[in-house]
Protein backbone atom coordinates (compact mmCIF):
# COMPACT_ATOMS: atom_id res chain seq x y z
CA UNK A 1 0.00 0.00 0.00
CA UNK A 2 2.65 2.23 0.48
CA UNK A 3 4.45 1.60 -2.02
CA UNK A 4 1.70 2.37 -4.40
CA UNK A 5 0.25 5.44 -2.59
CA UNK A 6 3.92 6.42 -3.33
CA UNK A 7 4.27 5.78 -6.73
CA UNK A 8 0.75 7.42 -7.15
CA UNK A 9 2.04 10.65 -6.26
CA UNK A 10 4.95 11.05 -8.31
CA UNK A 11 3.02 10.48 -11.24
CA UNK A 12 0.54 13.32 -9.90
CA UNK A 13 3.84 15.43 -8.84
CA UNK A 14 4.67 15.59 -12.23
CA UNK A 15 1.68 16.93 -13.57
CA UNK A 16 1.13 13.98 -16.24
CA UNK A 17 -2.09 12.86 -16.67
CA UNK A 18 -5.89 14.13 -17.43
CA UNK A 19 -4.65 17.25 -15.77
CA UNK A 20 -2.31 17.87 -17.77
CA UNK A 21 -1.75 22.11 -18.97
CA UNK A 22 -1.23 21.10 -22.42
CA UNK A 23 -2.58 24.51 -24.03
CA UNK A 24 0.45 26.25 -22.48
CA UNK A 25 2.99 23.59 -22.56
CA UNK A 26 2.46 23.48 -26.90
CA UNK A 27 2.31 27.39 -26.33
CA UNK A 28 6.04 27.57 -24.37
CA UNK A 29 7.60 25.16 -26.84
CA UNK A 30 6.16 27.24 -29.75
CA UNK A 31 7.12 30.55 -28.58
CA UNK A 32 10.42 29.32 -27.58
CA UNK A 33 11.07 28.12 -31.39
CA UNK A 34 9.44 31.18 -32.88
CA UNK A 35 11.57 33.43 -30.75
CA UNK A 36 15.05 33.57 -33.06
CA UNK A 37 13.84 33.44 -36.12
CA UNK A 38 11.39 36.30 -35.32
CA UNK A 39 13.74 38.34 -33.45
CA UNK A 40 15.62 38.31 -36.64
CA UNK A 41 13.39 39.56 -38.91
CA UNK A 42 11.90 42.49 -36.74
CA UNK A 43 15.51 43.33 -36.73
CA UNK A 44 15.55 43.24 -40.56
CA UNK A 45 12.37 44.64 -40.61
CA UNK A 46 13.40 47.73 -38.42
CA UNK A 47 17.02 48.16 -40.24
CA UNK A 48 14.53 48.84 -43.29
CA UNK A 49 12.30 51.10 -42.47
CA UNK A 50 15.27 52.80 -41.27
CA UNK A 51 16.33 53.05 -44.34
CA UNK A 52 13.30 54.22 -46.18
CA UNK A 53 13.21 57.24 -43.84
CA UNK A 54 16.53 58.19 -44.31
CA UNK A 55 16.16 57.94 -48.10
CA UNK A 56 12.64 60.11 -48.19
CA UNK A 57 14.87 62.68 -45.91
CA UNK A 58 17.87 62.47 -48.23
CA UNK A 59 14.91 63.25 -51.39
CA UNK A 60 13.59 65.91 -49.25
CA UNK A 61 16.97 67.54 -48.86
CA UNK A 62 18.09 67.37 -52.54
CA UNK A 63 14.35 68.48 -53.30
CA UNK A 64 14.49 71.37 -51.41
CA UNK A 65 18.07 72.60 -52.28
CA UNK A 66 17.00 71.93 -55.83
CA UNK A 67 13.62 74.93 -55.11
CA UNK A 68 16.41 77.25 -54.17
CA UNK A 69 18.86 76.69 -57.40
CA UNK A 70 15.60 78.13 -59.53
CA UNK A 71 16.19 81.45 -59.14
CA UNK A 72 19.89 81.24 -59.86
CA UNK A 73 19.27 78.20 -63.32
CA UNK A 74 19.50 81.16 -65.79
CA UNK A 75 21.43 84.24 -66.89
CA UNK A 76 18.09 86.34 -67.22
CA UNK A 77 17.56 85.88 -63.70
CA UNK A 78 20.48 87.71 -62.83
CA UNK A 79 18.80 90.85 -64.59
CA UNK A 80 16.52 91.49 -61.78
CA UNK A 81 15.44 94.92 -62.55
CA UNK A 82 13.63 97.91 -60.23
CA UNK A 83 11.07 100.24 -61.77
CA UNK A 84 10.66 103.39 -59.03
CA UNK A 85 7.77 105.83 -59.78
CA UNK A 86 8.38 109.30 -58.79
CA UNK A 87 5.05 109.94 -57.64
CA UNK A 88 2.54 107.03 -57.28
CA UNK A 89 -0.55 108.93 -57.12
CA UNK A 90 0.28 109.09 -61.08
CA UNK A 91 1.39 105.68 -61.92
CA UNK A 92 3.47 102.61 -60.45
CA UNK A 93 5.76 100.80 -62.32
CA UNK A 94 7.61 97.18 -62.65
CA UNK A 95 10.08 96.00 -64.72
CA UNK A 96 11.67 92.91 -66.29
CA UNK A 97 15.13 91.76 -67.17
CA UNK A 98 14.29 92.94 -70.58
CA UNK A 99 14.32 96.93 -69.06
CA UNK A 100 16.94 98.92 -69.66
CA UNK A 101 18.37 100.98 -66.70
CA UNK A 102 18.10 105.16 -67.27
CA UNK A 103 15.27 107.89 -66.14
CA UNK A 104 12.40 109.12 -68.03
CA UNK A 105 10.19 111.79 -67.36
CA UNK A 106 6.37 110.93 -67.34
CA UNK A 107 3.24 112.96 -68.20
CA UNK A 108 -0.02 111.45 -68.22
CA UNK A 109 -2.51 113.31 -70.52
CA UNK A 110 -5.93 111.54 -70.11
CA UNK A 111 -6.50 108.16 -68.36
CA UNK A 112 -8.08 105.28 -70.68
CA UNK A 113 -11.98 105.11 -69.91
CA UNK A 114 -14.87 102.95 -71.34
CA UNK A 115 -18.15 104.35 -73.20
CA UNK A 116 -21.33 104.61 -71.25
CA UNK A 117 -24.55 106.25 -72.32
CA UNK A 118 -27.94 107.01 -71.28
CA UNK A 119 -31.20 106.96 -72.77
CA UNK A 120 -33.84 109.50 -72.82
CA UNK A 121 -36.71 109.01 -70.13
CA UNK A 122 -39.51 106.41 -69.90
CA UNK A 123 -42.10 107.96 -67.60
CA UNK A 124 -43.20 104.33 -66.63
CA UNK A 125 -40.31 103.83 -64.82
CA UNK A 126 -38.86 99.87 -65.33
CA UNK A 127 -42.01 99.01 -66.16
CA UNK A 128 -42.59 101.01 -69.03
CA UNK A 129 -43.47 98.99 -71.88
CA UNK A 130 -41.14 99.68 -74.56
CA UNK A 131 -41.84 97.41 -77.44
CA UNK A 132 -41.26 93.73 -79.11
CA UNK A 133 -38.78 92.74 -81.61
CA UNK A 134 -34.49 92.18 -81.61
CA UNK A 135 -32.08 94.25 -79.97
CA UNK A 136 -28.62 93.92 -81.35
CA UNK A 137 -25.64 95.42 -79.23
CA UNK A 138 -21.69 95.67 -80.69
CA UNK A 139 -18.33 96.08 -78.92
CA UNK A 140 -16.49 97.81 -80.76
CA UNK A 141 -15.22 95.57 -83.72
CA UNK A 142 -15.76 92.49 -81.95
CA UNK A 143 -19.04 90.02 -81.96
CA UNK A 144 -22.17 91.19 -81.88
CA UNK A 145 -25.02 89.73 -79.83
CA UNK A 146 -28.91 90.14 -79.66
CA UNK A 147 -31.56 89.33 -77.34
CA UNK A 148 -35.42 89.25 -78.24
CA UNK A 149 -38.42 90.54 -76.48
CA UNK A 150 -41.98 88.88 -76.99
CA UNK A 151 -45.24 90.20 -75.41
CA UNK A 152 -44.86 88.87 -72.50
CA UNK A 153 -41.44 90.97 -71.52
CA UNK A 154 -41.32 93.83 -73.22
CA UNK A 155 -40.44 96.39 -70.74
CA UNK A 156 -37.44 98.24 -70.01
CA UNK A 157 -36.65 96.32 -67.20
CA UNK A 158 -36.68 93.58 -69.32
CA UNK A 159 -34.66 94.90 -71.72
CA UNK A 160 -32.30 95.33 -69.10
CA UNK A 161 -32.27 91.64 -67.29
CA UNK A 162 -31.91 90.12 -70.79
CA UNK A 163 -28.94 91.96 -71.73
CA UNK A 164 -26.89 91.32 -68.47
CA UNK A 165 -28.39 87.52 -69.03
CA UNK A 166 -27.26 86.96 -72.74
CA UNK A 167 -24.42 84.26 -72.27
CA UNK A 168 -22.68 85.70 -75.39
CA UNK A 169 -22.08 89.22 -74.02
CA UNK A 170 -18.94 90.42 -74.59
CA UNK A 171 -18.75 92.81 -71.99
CA UNK A 172 -21.77 95.50 -71.86
CA UNK A 173 -23.51 96.03 -68.45
CA UNK A 174 -26.84 97.74 -68.14
CA UNK A 175 -28.36 99.22 -65.44
CA UNK A 176 -32.02 101.56 -65.00
CA UNK A 177 -31.39 105.24 -62.95
CA UNK A 178 -34.51 106.14 -62.10
CA UNK A 179 -34.91 110.08 -61.53
CA UNK A 180 -38.10 112.46 -61.84
CA UNK A 181 -38.68 112.15 -65.33
CA UNK A 182 -38.72 108.60 -65.33
CA UNK A 183 -36.91 105.58 -65.10
CA UNK A 184 -33.56 105.55 -67.54
CA UNK A 185 -31.47 102.74 -69.97
CA UNK A 186 -27.69 102.97 -68.90
CA UNK A 187 -25.30 101.14 -70.66
CA UNK A 188 -21.59 100.91 -69.86
CA UNK A 189 -18.72 99.10 -71.65
CA UNK A 190 -16.79 97.15 -69.73
CA UNK A 191 -13.35 97.41 -71.97
CA UNK A 192 -11.70 101.10 -72.26
CA UNK A 193 -9.78 102.52 -75.30
CA UNK A 194 -11.45 104.34 -78.21
CA UNK A 195 -12.14 101.44 -80.24
CA UNK A 196 -14.73 100.27 -78.01
CA UNK A 197 -17.73 102.08 -78.68
CA UNK A 198 -21.24 101.04 -78.19
CA UNK A 199 -23.81 100.71 -80.86
CA UNK A 200 -27.34 99.24 -80.83
CA UNK A 201 -29.43 98.34 -83.51
CA UNK A 202 -32.93 96.42 -83.41
CA UNK A 203 -35.04 94.34 -85.84
CA UNK A 204 -38.23 93.06 -86.19
CA UNK A 205 -40.91 93.27 -83.30
CA UNK A 206 -43.90 96.53 -83.68
CA UNK A 207 -40.81 98.98 -83.56
CA UNK A 208 -40.80 99.82 -79.95
CA UNK A 209 -37.72 99.21 -79.68
CA UNK A 210 -36.26 101.76 -81.88
CA UNK A 211 -36.34 104.27 -78.85
CA UNK A 212 -33.22 102.41 -77.83
CA UNK A 213 -31.20 102.62 -80.92
CA UNK A 214 -28.09 103.83 -81.08
CA UNK A 215 -25.05 104.66 -83.34
CA UNK A 216 -21.90 106.33 -82.82
CA UNK A 217 -22.15 110.09 -82.70
CA UNK A 218 -26.27 109.60 -82.22
CA UNK A 219 -27.93 111.75 -79.71
CA UNK A 220 -31.61 111.29 -80.63
CA UNK A 221 -32.31 107.89 -78.07
CA UNK A 222 -28.81 108.21 -75.68
CA UNK A 223 -26.51 111.19 -74.51
CA UNK A 224 -23.15 109.87 -74.01
CA UNK A 225 -22.42 110.62 -70.59
CA UNK A 226 -18.65 108.78 -71.03
CA UNK A 227 -16.79 108.71 -74.24
CA UNK A 228 -14.62 106.18 -74.82
CA UNK A 229 -11.07 106.61 -74.93
CA UNK A 230 -7.55 105.95 -74.63
CA UNK A 231 -4.56 106.45 -72.42
CA UNK A 232 -2.40 108.93 -73.57
CA UNK A 233 1.11 109.07 -71.78
CA UNK A 234 4.39 111.09 -73.17
CA UNK A 235 7.55 109.39 -72.10
CA UNK A 236 10.60 111.54 -72.59
CA UNK A 237 8.55 113.62 -75.06
CA UNK A 238 7.26 110.47 -77.03
CA UNK A 239 3.55 110.41 -77.14
CA UNK A 240 1.95 106.80 -76.79
CA UNK A 241 -1.72 105.92 -77.28
CA UNK A 242 -2.90 102.61 -75.51
CA UNK A 243 -6.34 101.11 -74.93
CA UNK A 244 -6.07 100.74 -71.46
CA UNK A 245 -4.25 101.89 -67.94
CA UNK A 246 -1.74 99.36 -68.70
CA UNK A 247 0.85 100.62 -70.54
CA UNK A 248 3.07 97.38 -71.26
CA UNK A 249 4.26 98.77 -74.81
CA UNK A 250 5.20 101.96 -74.35
CA UNK A 251 9.49 100.95 -72.67
CA UNK A 252 11.35 97.71 -73.20
CA UNK A 253 10.29 95.30 -70.40
CA UNK A 254 8.78 98.26 -68.44
CA UNK A 255 5.30 98.37 -67.29
CA UNK A 256 2.79 101.46 -66.41
CA UNK A 257 -0.33 101.02 -64.39
CA UNK A 258 -1.81 104.65 -64.80
CA UNK A 259 -3.49 106.16 -61.92
CA UNK A 260 -4.66 109.94 -62.36
CA UNK A 261 -3.85 112.40 -64.76
CA UNK A 262 -0.49 115.09 -64.29
CA UNK A 263 -1.43 116.86 -67.68
CA UNK A 264 0.99 119.90 -67.77
CA UNK A 265 3.91 118.19 -65.29
CA UNK A 266 5.78 115.63 -65.53
CA UNK A 267 6.83 112.33 -62.76
CA UNK A 268 9.83 110.62 -62.78
CA UNK A 269 10.51 107.31 -63.39
CA UNK A 270 13.97 105.82 -62.65
CA UNK A 271 14.69 101.56 -64.27
CA UNK A 272 17.32 100.71 -62.30
CA UNK A 273 19.71 97.28 -61.81
CA UNK A 274 18.22 94.97 -59.02
CA UNK A 275 21.20 93.63 -57.05
CA UNK A 276 19.26 93.64 -53.93
CA UNK A 277 17.45 90.57 -55.48
CA UNK A 278 20.24 88.87 -56.75
CA UNK A 279 21.85 89.10 -53.45
CA UNK A 280 18.65 87.91 -51.86
CA UNK A 281 18.91 84.74 -54.46
CA UNK A 282 22.45 83.65 -53.89
CA UNK A 283 22.56 84.05 -49.95
CA UNK A 284 19.16 81.98 -50.28
CA UNK A 285 21.58 79.24 -51.90
CA UNK A 286 23.98 79.09 -49.29
CA UNK A 287 21.74 78.54 -46.82
CA UNK A 288 20.10 75.98 -49.39
CA UNK A 289 23.37 74.07 -49.55
CA UNK A 290 24.78 74.35 -46.18
CA UNK A 291 21.52 72.66 -44.72
CA UNK A 292 21.29 69.95 -47.19
CA UNK A 293 25.05 69.12 -46.51
CA UNK A 294 23.97 69.17 -42.88
CA UNK A 295 21.43 67.02 -43.27
CA UNK A 296 23.49 64.53 -45.36
CA UNK A 297 26.15 64.45 -42.87
CA UNK A 298 23.62 63.78 -40.17
CA UNK A 299 22.52 60.77 -41.65
CA UNK A 300 26.10 59.44 -42.10
CA UNK A 301 27.51 60.80 -38.67
CA UNK A 302 29.21 58.62 -35.77
CA UNK A 303 28.92 59.42 -32.53
CA UNK A 304 31.73 58.54 -30.65
CA UNK A 305 30.09 59.07 -27.34
CA UNK A 306 27.47 56.73 -27.47
CA UNK A 307 28.88 54.46 -31.02
CA UNK A 308 25.84 55.31 -32.35
CA UNK A 309 25.80 55.97 -36.39
CA UNK A 310 23.71 57.27 -38.44
CA UNK A 311 21.19 55.75 -40.85
CA UNK A 312 23.18 55.58 -43.90
CA UNK A 313 26.73 55.68 -42.64
CA UNK A 314 29.03 54.48 -44.87
CA UNK A 315 26.62 54.51 -47.42
CA UNK A 316 28.50 54.72 -51.25
CA UNK A 317 24.86 56.75 -52.54
CA UNK A 318 25.56 58.84 -49.43
CA UNK A 319 29.11 59.65 -49.25
CA UNK A 320 29.09 59.99 -53.58
CA UNK A 321 25.88 62.06 -53.58
CA UNK A 322 27.79 64.57 -50.72
CA UNK A 323 31.05 64.62 -53.21
CA UNK A 324 29.07 65.70 -56.16
CA UNK A 325 26.98 68.45 -54.53
CA UNK A 326 30.56 69.78 -53.10
CA UNK A 327 32.49 69.56 -56.42
CA UNK A 328 29.37 71.03 -58.40
CA UNK A 329 29.42 74.36 -56.01
CA UNK A 330 33.23 74.78 -56.07
CA UNK A 331 34.61 73.91 -59.76
CA UNK A 332 35.46 76.43 -61.77
CA UNK A 333 32.64 77.26 -64.21
CA UNK A 334 34.93 77.16 -67.87
CA UNK A 335 32.09 79.56 -69.64
CA UNK A 336 32.64 82.29 -67.26
CA UNK A 337 36.41 83.17 -67.67
CA UNK A 338 38.24 85.74 -66.45
CA UNK A 339 38.35 86.81 -62.67
CA UNK A 340 34.67 85.91 -61.73
CA UNK A 341 34.31 82.18 -62.27
CA UNK A 342 34.54 80.02 -58.98
CA UNK A 343 32.68 80.78 -56.18
CA UNK A 344 35.65 81.61 -53.80
CA UNK A 345 36.47 84.59 -56.54
CA UNK A 346 32.95 86.18 -55.27
CA UNK A 347 33.33 85.42 -51.61
CA UNK A 348 31.94 82.07 -50.99
CA UNK A 349 34.79 79.86 -49.59
CA UNK A 350 34.27 76.39 -48.10
CA UNK A 351 35.38 75.94 -43.86
CA UNK A 352 36.69 72.61 -42.31
CA UNK A 353 32.78 70.94 -41.90
CA UNK A 354 32.07 72.07 -45.73
CA UNK A 355 29.92 74.20 -45.00
CA UNK A 356 29.73 77.67 -47.45
CA UNK A 357 30.57 80.93 -45.93
CA UNK A 358 30.06 84.35 -47.55
CA UNK A 359 31.98 87.26 -47.59
CA UNK A 360 28.72 90.15 -48.47
CA UNK A 361 31.45 93.11 -49.38
CA UNK A 362 33.40 90.42 -51.76
CA UNK A 363 29.96 89.59 -53.50
CA UNK A 364 28.98 93.36 -53.82
CA UNK A 365 31.89 94.13 -55.29
CA UNK A 366 32.16 91.03 -57.66
CA UNK A 367 28.49 92.33 -59.07
CA UNK A 368 29.46 95.68 -59.42
CA UNK A 369 32.50 94.98 -61.11
CA UNK A 370 30.88 92.46 -63.74
CA UNK A 371 27.59 91.69 -63.32
CA UNK A 372 27.56 89.45 -66.50
CA UNK A 373 30.37 87.15 -65.14
CA UNK A 374 28.54 86.53 -61.93
CA UNK A 375 25.73 85.71 -63.61
CA UNK A 376 27.52 83.59 -66.57
CA UNK A 377 28.74 81.60 -63.06
CA UNK A 378 25.34 80.69 -61.88
CA UNK A 379 23.09 80.71 -64.90
CA UNK A 380 25.42 79.44 -67.77
CA UNK A 381 24.36 75.86 -69.08
CA UNK A 382 27.25 74.96 -67.23
CA UNK A 383 27.28 77.22 -64.48
CA UNK A 384 26.98 76.31 -60.71
CA UNK A 385 23.03 75.87 -60.35
CA UNK A 386 22.91 74.50 -63.87
CA UNK A 387 25.43 71.57 -63.11
CA UNK A 388 23.73 71.44 -59.82
CA UNK A 389 19.90 71.10 -60.46
CA UNK A 390 21.15 68.47 -63.21
CA UNK A 391 23.03 66.38 -60.56
CA UNK A 392 20.16 66.32 -58.30
CA UNK A 393 17.64 65.87 -61.57
CA UNK A 394 18.95 62.84 -62.30
CA UNK A 395 19.29 61.62 -58.66
CA UNK A 396 15.30 62.09 -58.16
CA UNK A 397 14.70 60.83 -61.67
CA UNK A 398 12.28 58.15 -61.76
CA UNK A 399 15.30 55.41 -62.95
CA UNK A 400 17.95 57.19 -60.68
CA UNK A 401 20.03 55.83 -58.07
CA UNK A 402 17.90 56.95 -55.09
CA UNK A 403 14.55 55.24 -56.71
CA UNK A 404 16.80 52.04 -57.41
CA UNK A 405 17.33 51.99 -53.73
CA UNK A 406 14.05 52.78 -52.59
CA UNK A 407 12.57 50.09 -55.17
CA UNK A 408 15.75 47.54 -53.48
CA UNK A 409 14.16 48.31 -49.83
CA UNK A 410 10.76 48.04 -50.86
CA UNK A 411 11.56 44.62 -52.10
CA UNK A 412 13.37 43.36 -48.81
CA UNK A 413 10.23 44.90 -47.13
CA UNK A 414 8.15 42.46 -49.42
CA UNK A 415 10.10 39.78 -48.70
CA UNK A 416 10.38 40.32 -44.52
CA UNK A 417 6.03 40.40 -44.49
CA UNK A 418 6.44 36.53 -47.49
CA UNK A 419 8.92 35.39 -44.54
CA UNK A 420 6.89 36.64 -41.77
CA UNK A 421 4.05 34.84 -43.04
CA UNK A 422 6.05 31.65 -44.01
CA UNK A 423 6.71 31.67 -40.18
CA UNK A 424 3.27 32.18 -39.10
CA UNK A 425 2.42 29.23 -41.20
CA UNK A 426 5.25 26.89 -39.22
CA UNK A 427 4.20 27.80 -36.21
CA UNK A 428 1.10 26.57 -36.97
CA UNK A 429 2.09 23.07 -38.28
CA UNK A 430 4.41 23.03 -35.55
CA UNK A 431 2.09 23.87 -33.06
CA UNK A 432 -0.56 20.79 -34.12
CA UNK A 433 2.34 18.14 -34.31
CA UNK A 434 2.80 19.67 -30.44
CA UNK A 435 -1.31 19.36 -29.08
CA UNK A 436 -1.51 15.82 -30.95
CA UNK A 437 1.73 14.49 -29.39
CA UNK A 438 1.24 16.25 -25.92
CA UNK A 439 -2.60 14.90 -26.09
CA UNK A 440 -1.66 11.40 -27.05
CA UNK A 441 0.88 11.62 -23.95
CA UNK A 442 -1.80 13.14 -21.74
CA UNK A 443 -4.49 9.82 -22.65
CA UNK A 444 -1.66 7.52 -21.84
CA UNK A 445 -0.72 9.23 -18.30
CA UNK A 446 -4.44 8.90 -17.99
CA UNK A 447 -4.69 5.58 -18.88
CA UNK A 448 -1.59 4.89 -16.72
CA UNK A 449 -2.79 6.94 -13.52
CA UNK A 450 -6.29 4.66 -13.91
CA UNK A 451 -4.47 1.30 -13.74
CA UNK A 452 -2.10 2.54 -11.00
CA UNK A 453 -5.58 3.58 -9.21
CA UNK A 454 -6.72 -0.16 -9.95
CA UNK A 455 -3.68 -1.75 -8.43
CA UNK A 456 -3.40 0.61 -5.91
CA UNK A 457 -7.01 -0.92 -4.66
CA UNK A 458 -6.28 -4.23 -5.36
CA UNK A 459 -3.24 -4.19 -2.87
CA UNK A 460 -5.79 -2.54 0.05
CA UNK A 461 -8.50 -5.33 -0.62
CA UNK A 462 -5.80 -7.95 -0.52
CA UNK A 463 -4.26 -6.97 2.59
CA UNK A 464 -8.30 -6.42 4.65
CA UNK A 465 -8.18 -9.90 3.66
CA UNK A 466 -5.56 -11.12 4.74
CA UNK A 467 -5.92 -9.24 8.39
CA UNK A 468 -9.58 -11.16 8.11
CA UNK A 469 -8.51 -14.56 8.22
CA UNK A 470 -5.51 -13.72 10.67
CA UNK A 471 -8.11 -12.95 12.92
CA UNK A 472 -10.21 -16.04 12.27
Amino acid sequence: MTTSTSGTGLIQSLGIGSGLDIQSLVSQLVAAERAPVESRLTRHASDVATQLSALGTLKGALSGFQSALTSLKTVDQFSARTATSGDESIFTATADSKAVPGTYAIEVQQLAQPEQLISTAFSGGGAAVVGTGTLTLQLGTGSSFSVTLDSSHNTLADVRDAINAATDNPGINATLVYGVSGAQLVLTSDATGAGNTLQVSTSGGDGGLARLTYASGATSNYTEQQAAQDAIVVISGVVHHSATNVVDAAIDGVTLTLKAKNAGSTASLAVANDRSAVLANIRKFVSAYNNTQSQLATLGKYDAATKQGGPMLGDWLLIGISSDMARGATDRVASAGGVYSSLAAIGITTDSSGQLQLDESKLTAALQASPAAVASMFGASDGIAARLDAKIENLLASDGAIAARNDSLTSAQKSISDDSQKLDDQMAVVQQRYLTQFTALDSLMSQLNATSKYLAQQLTNSASIGKSGSSG
